[in-house]
């Protein structure tokens, strides 16, 4: 440590700089050993509890939520963590009774699960149930920082300062992605606003950026794609002449591919407009591998695909480029 007092440095500058490091957090014990499920749950508690937390996220790039059954690795791990977060709202679908039986032994927490009803979007498909999707819209997802700070904070009380000051940085920045979202997105012509893709994600994504939203699939990956919906969907393509549509990074392309073949054989040519982040983030260590990285990243790669003249390079100018 470089030692303030022997540093040929202007006496008030030193004291301002001890001044400025004595009111930062001072960690009283060992960082919180932390689960997410989601990568976008991981990258939000990280975000949010800084050196306080280590935080292990056990599904990475291209792993699709709604399947994911938990691994011997992930049961030790969350039996041993200090809290495990997970998202709720049946994403997922397949852990949700180990979940369950994990949080009569420890602290289990799902982050969308307390969110306003009246926000979420119902679907047919599924009685008493909501679009778990709720992270593709950045005003709502801002929301799910509220019980990570809460249940943080239960188990660090002295880092609350810390928790809270880095969840108001989170919600300024969701804001700020929301309005470029928005501002981006306006520039696709009203009558290219069609979202296509492999299953039914960008439900909220639709309903805040006032964009036609279709799936091959349902909310669920789970659910099967028909011949009668994907010719449904090939009738549309042609009929409002849509020219292109996207495969996302966690679901198969398969489906997709048909639906171009189909529109090719009426005689309409569909490309595909890039690959989006649904159900999983990108890989660790990138932009698009964090939340903001991910929208960012679908934000631009859509508007650019559908005809809006727009930078490759992002809000940021931190995307490798949109595909």
């Amino acid at each position: 440590m470089v030692d303030l007092f022997k540093v040929d440095t202007p006496r008030r500058a030193v004291l301002a700089g001890i001044a400025a490091f004595a009111a930062m957090p001072v960690l009283a014990a060992a960082p919180l050993k932390v689960i997410a499920t989601t990568g976008m749950i991981a990258d939000m508690v990280r975000q949010i509890g800084g050196e306080a937390v280590v935080v292990r996220g056990l599904m990475g790039a291209g792993i699709d939520p709604h399947s994911y059954r938990q691994t011997r690795s992930d049961i030790v791990a969350m039996t041993r963590a200090d809290v495990t977060f997970w998202h709720g709202l049946y994403l997922e679908a397949q852990m949700e009774e180990f979940l369950a039986d994990l949080d009569r032994e420890r602290s289990v927490y799902a982050v969308a699960d307390n969110l306003d009803p009246a926000q979420l979007i119902t679907h047919a498909d599924y009685d008493d149930s909501f679009d778990p999707h709720v992270w593709m819209d950045p005003v709502i997802w801002a929301q799910c920082t509220s019980i990570v700070v809460d249940e943080l904070t239960n188990l660090y009380p002295e880092m609350r300062s810390l928790f809270e000051e880095n969840a108001s940085t989170f919600v300024q920045e969701a804001v700020a992605l929301d309005a470029y979202s928005r501002d981006t997105l306006m520039k696709v012509p009203p009558k290219s606003r069609i979202l296509l893709t492999a299953h039914d994600a960008f439900g909220y994504f639709g309903k805040a950026y006032n964009f036609d939203v279709l799936g091959i699939q349902g909310i669920s990956t789970e659910s099967e794609a028909g011949l009668n919906r994907i010719s449904e969907l090939v009738d549309i393509l042609v009929d409002r002449k849509v020219p292109a549509v996207f495969v996302e990074t966690s679901v198969s392309d398969r489906n997709v591919r048909a639906l171009i073949e189909g529109a090719a054989a009426q005689g309409h040519d569909v490309s595909i407009g890039g690959t989006l982040f649904s159900d999983a983030m990108g890989v660790d260590g990138t932009y698009e591998g964090t939340w903001l990285g991910m929208i960012d990243h679908n934000v631009t790669t859509i508007a650019r695909a559908l005809g809006a003249d727009v930078t490759a390079r992002g809000r940021l100018g931190k995307l490798a480029g949109a595909a």
